[in-house]
């Protein structure tokens, strides 16, 4: 079944700023939540839902993108939503209220002994792909340097991992809750613990290794899958594979920004390609079969007599395949005559016979199509 439109999943319009988009996946998580719900699947589906479309939506480099791409442009690598399951969500999203708020335990309290999973930065990098790669996809092993779980301690800080002790501020349960008496009435509120930042424990001696960091810089190649089709500019993410947050939690994202590699005989234009082909005179006039270089190889094409400078022949099929999806450019090209700009003695003389033949003298007919309207006709 075809996704639903990220802002008619959150009931918003394309205007809406960061905060309406914010209060209407609140809403959204408040009636289907699964704890109001249990054994609902349907009501965990537009859960999930209402994640997934926030989770883009409030993210400006991903809006952006799906403004522009649609769902298309959030890749199979992980371009849109990367969170599938509960847990995922609740640790991604479970402060979506803010710590202060009566409602700041409704997705982490009940789930995970009410602490939090922190979420380490992401990772950022750029990779530069030829338009061969673009055209087909590919798989590239990239190497970087990434914060990752100390493993002398197992990413807690402490000596061997087990120099802990249960924090005497929130006994234990990460949280701090907050009594405070209004007009309304008493309110209370769940906030995380200041002294173990919502671990629940605290470090009694630090690990020799990562100092009491919980990770260490460690160097990784990651296999990283191309979809075909991808573009200058687009961003995928891969999960889980940024930096690890100090103390333990999950980690980051790495971000990929797509480069294309300038292609020194094919040209991009969105998903079709260019070639400028340079014929002869006499090729133009007596016509041809000539090998035209594609993505997929070289073809071979033919030149009709009386071809005439600026015309463009269309091989259908022969450009980029959309991103996640089947329909495919064409290639174009644009067939240039080559006018010699020296001529032998032999030649001069040869052409001058024919300066005042009626055949050689420019008549364009009515079916002759200015440059402009070849233009219309190829791109629309």
């Amino acid at each position: 079944m075809a996704k639903r439109d990220y802002y008619e999943v959150l009931g918003v319009s394309r205007n809406a700023d960061a905060e309406e988009i914010k209060k209407a996946y609140r809403k959204l998580a408040i009636k289907y939540h699964p704890d109001k719900n249990p054994g609902d699947a349907s009501a965990e589906e537009k859960f999930k839902e209402a994640a997934e479309a926030y989770d883009v939506l409030s993210n400006p480099e991903k809006k952006q993108r799906y403004d522009q791409y649609g769902h298309a442009g959030m890749s199979g690598s992980g371009g849109g939503y990367s969170g599938g399951n509960m847990e995922d969500i609740f640790s991604n999203f479970g402060d979506i209220f803010g710590e202060d708020s009566p409602f700041g335990s409704f997705f982490g309290g009940q789930r995970g002994g009410g602490r939090g999973r922190r979420k380490g930065s992401n990772l950022r990098i750029k990779l530069k792909l030829t338009l061969e790669e673009i055209a087909n996809g590919t798989e590239k092993k990239i190497k970087v340097k990434r914060q990752m779980s100390c493993d002398a301690c197992k990413g807690n800080g402490s000596k061997n991992g087990n120099a802990v002790k249960t924090c005497g501020t929130c006994n234990g349960t990460g949280q701090v809750r907050k009594v405070v008496d209004t007009m309304l009435g008493r309110m209370v509120s769940t906030t995380t613990c200041g002294v173990c930042q919502g671990s629940g424990s605290v470090i009694t001696e630090k690990c020799t290794v990562c100092f009491g960091a919980g990770v260490t810089e460690k160097e990784e190649i990651i296999p990283v899958k191309i979809p075909a089709g991808v573009a200058e500019g687009m961003q995928l993410s891969m999960s889980g594979k940024g930096n690890y947050p100090p103390g333990g939690g999950v980690a980051g994202d790495l971000l990929i920004q797509i480069e294309e590699v300038e292609d020194t005989v094919l040209k991009r234009d969105g998903n079709n390609i260019v070639y400028d082909l340079y014929i002869s005179f006499t090729d133009a006039v007596f016509g041809t079969t000539i090998e035209v270089p594609t993505i997929e190889g070289k073809v071979k094409i033919k030149i009709e007599a009386g071809t005439q400078s600026g015309k463009i022949l269309r091989l259908k099929g022969k450009g980029i395949r959309e991103v996640n999806g089947y329909e495919k450019g064409d290639q174009l090209i644009y067939v240039n005559v080559w006018t010699p700009t020296q001529l032998s003695k032999e030649e001069r003389e040869a052409l001058l016979r024919f300066t005042d033949s009626e055949n050689f003298k420019p008549k364009p007919g009515k079916n002759e199509k200015s440059f402009f309207d070849k233009m219309k006709e190829f791109l629309s």
